[in-house]
């Protein structure tokens, strides 16, 4: 890298130190910014493609790349970055993360090496001031103050905490406890932990941000990368496991944390829970002061590891990675589990003996330096790797072996841990996937890698905000008094009674209780009877799921519900296929025990998929298009086409680019390529129409409307319904004036391409005026000649139109397909004729047409 000057900006949190380096890179030519985590790459990548085109911004992390071919503007993970790359500048997010005793190398790799042409920043904490000037001697550093203040405020209980607070625990069972009781005390709570996938976990935060709920649990991964609307942060615990031992927070760990409330100009406030009987759980003076007053220790040494390893074989890697630093201020780190799988696995002869010559050495150690995202530890990620190994020794992992473990995870039923342990499973595919160098086809299965992770973190938000906003616990209910639960419950015409005590009622799926019920003792029979709930709504679901399969009829499809007796059941949501539905429960069905909601839901997408049915055409066309054998530009045609209903006019579908081949293709598919649309006939029918513009609304799309019947020949009206073209004063269906041009190419084949007449009945069988047919033959590429009228006093049949071939440039073809030099240019306007008529004949019925005539 070219030298240049280095900046350090340090200071605390909401500082404006992230958007200050994205507003330099963007005033640059070129740019790179390193971060700490995935989740903050992917976000300010977001924010930059809002200030530059797309095809200039790059996302590079260990399992998403999106680089392209034009990019100039690079936002990726500190250990993603490019070695050799050239930007004019560079900076590097959280430097003091180079005191991290997992990380902390890679860091200090980049906070000692990588520089832009012509600027470098340094973002981080106060605490790096004195490194930066022992190892970046002439660096300015810059401090900036925090925007807000940050008070310290009385431990509060979690029934009064503030809303917009977040509660911080360290360990997974304080946080699901936690949040069960904000659930029950104040309606609901977001959760956020490491555990979570960055798509899980930003669609927890957006549940908070939207004010949905307000209140966030979490554990101390809030304390890096996300940026929330934050008024107070509560401590459930000051002690953490740090990986070796368990330990008070330092008071620059605290201070991360509780820096996450107030943003910009609004001060936030920080404390702790009363009433947990932890004596541990109270801030000191001195821990107090110093966050409030950003004062901390500074670091007296970062991590650094060899960043250019020897690969001659693996001992010379392993000395190299281990060998202490030479510079004062720099300390060899813990062994990160990277270098203690490479050690084990170099212990082993069999695996050892597999790894010669310096190529083969640097990819053994790229396998080892998988992330273990499962959390395996040392042994059982050794054990991963070395299964990984045995593939990538002799090349590429296939294909179909990587789709097949990709596949094998694509399941979302479970609970919380599970869908977790999927999650941190295809992670590591998706990291295996994004190397090029790794797999087969990986452009395909990186995608795929990703769709699972997608589909399986929206199971795991959906569950787990079933869990800790809408439904009901068990553990609170015995913490409420006396047991309740042997005390007979019963419904009658949906009134449910307990200990003969009306307590409520059920009004579909949801329990509304009596207000008479509410006395002092009374406490027991409302445990009673949500203790007996999930049985009685599981009784009343599994009817449901029979009645919806027996009679069809029952079920309605309105404003994206399907719904039952005027009662929403469940969401249809549309992600990025229209014609893959995928359905939600609604919150009505929330206390329904699974395997009868599991019912219902099956029912609904058993009637869902009957509904779709008849957009068997489109799915046909989609799956074509996924046929890379079939060419780019026909299946950019059956894109369209799938995607607009099966239908696309002619002059902007791209068709003269097919050769012949495609265009046979085109035609066994069951497309008609008319002279003004290409269209599929079946999707011309009301039934698949009406099912395609559902689902197209549904998916944020404004259409026009349907026609109350698909009619050859209708008024014309605005807008123009679906399916139909507007000619003049009538609208005519697709097909109907298809037939019309194909029967005017025909005679004028027979006519041997001289001057012919339109057989004049088919204007009269299908209901079109004389108008409308000369607008419609014009719009295809004819040209009538004019009509001698008759002299006064003279009798005889009425002069009909003679028609010629004469389409304009660009217009359409004898033969029905686009010519080779169309464009833009070609094809008359529909219902726009060219001239005025003349000699018209009075009285007969074609003496519209003939007024038209030129």
């Amino acid at each position: 890298m070219v030298a240049s000057a280095v900046h350090a900006v340090l200071g605390p949190t909401n500082t404006g130190k992230t958007h200050l380096a994205i507003e330099r890179m963007c005033a640059h030519s070129s740019g790179a910014i390193g971060f700490p985590l995935r989740l903050l790459a992917r976000e300010v990548y977001d924010r930059v493609c809002r200030l530059k085109p797309p095809g200039e911004v790059a996302l590079i992390t260990g399992e998403e790349r999106i680089v392209p071919k034009k990019a100039r503007y690079f936002l990726c993970t500190a250990e993603a970055l490019p070695t050799q790359a050239d930007w004019s500048f560079f900076a590097l997010d959280e430097a003091q993360l180079g005191a991290d005793r997992e990380r902390g190398h890679v860091f200090t790799k980049h906070l000692l090496g990588t520089r832009g042409r012509e600027e470098t920043m340094i973002l981080g904490a106060e605490t790096l001031v004195p490194m930066v000037r022992s190892l970046l001697p002439g660096t300015e550093i810059t401090r900036r103050p925090r925007f807000s203040t940050l008070a310290h405020a009385p431990a509060k209980k979690v029934s009064r905490l503030p809303k917009r607070s977040a509660v911080v625990a360290f360990s997974a069972e304080e946080v699901y406890a936690a949040a069960e009781m904000l659930r029950r005390l104040r309606g609901g709570a977001a959760v956020v932990t490491g555990a979570l996938s960055p798509r899980t976990r930003n669609a927890q935060v957006d549940l908070f941000q939207s004010g949905e709920v307000d209140y966030l649990v979490a554990t101390d991964a809030i304390g890096m990368g996300l940026n929330l609307d934050l008024d107070h942060v509560a401590f459930a615990g000051l002690t953490k496991f740090d990986g070796v031992r368990r330990r008070r927070l330092t008071t620059a760990e605290m201070s991360q944390i509780a820096g996450r409330a107030g943003r910009h100009q609004r001060d936030g406030t920080f404390g702790t829970i009363a009433g947990t009987g932890k004596r541990e759980l109270e801030f000191d003076p001195a821990e107090i002061a110093a966050i409030e007053e950003h004062r901390f220790p500074p670091l007296t040494g970062l991590f650094w590891r060899e960043p250019d390893p020897g690969y001659d074989d693996l001992a010379t890697l392993i000395d190299d990675l281990e060998a202490p630093p030479n510079e004062p201020g720099l300390m060899k780190p813990p062994e990160a589990i990277d270098l203690a799988v490479l050690k084990k696995l170099a212990e082993d002869p069999a695996i050892a003996g597999q790894v010669g010559g310096t190529r083969q050495v640097e990819r053994f150690w790229h396998a080892c330096s998988l992330p273990d995202f499962r959390n395996y530890g040392v042994d059982n990620h050794a054990r991963f790797v070395a299964r990984l190994w045995q593939e990538l020794r002799g090349g590429k992992i296939a294909a179909g072996r990587a789709a097949q473990a990709i596949d094998e995870l694509n399941r979302v039923d479970g609970d919380i841990d599970t869908l977790q342990q999927r999650i941190a499973a295809i992670r590591s595919w998706t990291y295996i996937a994004e190397r090029p160098d790794w797999v087969e086809q990986r452009d395909a299965l990186s995608a795929r890698a990703r769709e699972v992770e997608d589909r399986l973190s929206d199971a795991l938000h959906e569950r787990l905000t079933e869990r800790f906003v809408n439904r009901r616990t068990s553990l609170l209910m015995k913490k409420m008094g006396e047991d309740g639960s042997s005390l007979p419950v019963t419904v009658a015409d949906d009134v449910v009674l307990v200990d003969q005590e009306r307590l409520g009622r059920l009004e579909g799926f949801t329990f509304r209780a009596d207000a008479e019920a509410s006395a002092e003792d009374s406490r027991m029979l409302h445990a009673a009877a949500e203790k007996h709930l999930p049985r009685l709504l599981g009784d009343k679901a599994r009817a449901l799921a029979t009645r919806i399969a027996e009679t069809p009829d029952a079920v309605a499809l309105a404003d994206g519900m399907l719904v039952v007796d005027d009662r929403p059941l469940a969401q249809v949501k549309i992600q990025q296929d229209l014609l893959k539905p995928r359905i939600l429960p609604h919150r009505n069905l929330v206390l329904v025990p699974d395997e009868p909601k599991a019912a219902v839901m099956g029912a609904l997408e058993n009637w869902l998929a009957a509904r779709i049915e008849p957009l068997a055409p489109l799915e046909k066309l989609a799956s074509a298009a996924k046929d890379f054998d079939a060419g780019s530009e026909l299946r950019a045609l059956l894109v369209a086409l799938s995607e607009r209903g099966g239908m696309i006019p002619r002059e902007r579908s791209g068709l003269d680019a097919l050769d012949p081949e495609q265009r046979k293709m085109l035609s066994r598919l069951g497309v008609t390529v008319g002279a003004l649309d290409l269209f599929h006939p079946a999707m011309l029918k009301r039934k698949a129409l009406a099912v395609w513009r559902e689902l197209a609304i549904i998916s944020g799309r404004r259409l026009p409307p349907l026609a109350d019947e698909m009619q050859p020949v209708r008024e014309a009206s605005k807008p123009v319904p679906l399916g139909y073209r507007v000619f003049g004063k009538q609208a005519l269906r697709l097909d109907s004036a298809e037939k019309i041009l194909r029967e005017a190419h025909k005679t004028r084949v027979e006519a041997k391409d001289k001057q012919f007449i339109l057989d004049p009945s088919l204007a009269i069988s299908t209901g079109m005026t004389s108008d409308t047919i000369v607008q419609l033959m014009r719009a295809g590429g004819f040209k009538a000649k004019d009509v001698i009228s008759l002299e006064d006093g003279a009798f005889g049949p009425p002069a009909q139109p003679r028609w010629r071939w004469h389409p304009r440039r660009g217009g359409p073809s004898a033969h029905g397909t686009q010519g080779k030099r169309g464009g833009k240019r070609g094809g008359s306007r529909p219902g726009k004729p060219s001239g005025r008529p003349r000699g018209p004949v009075p009285g007969n019925p074609f003496a519209e047409l003939g007024k038209l005539l030129p």
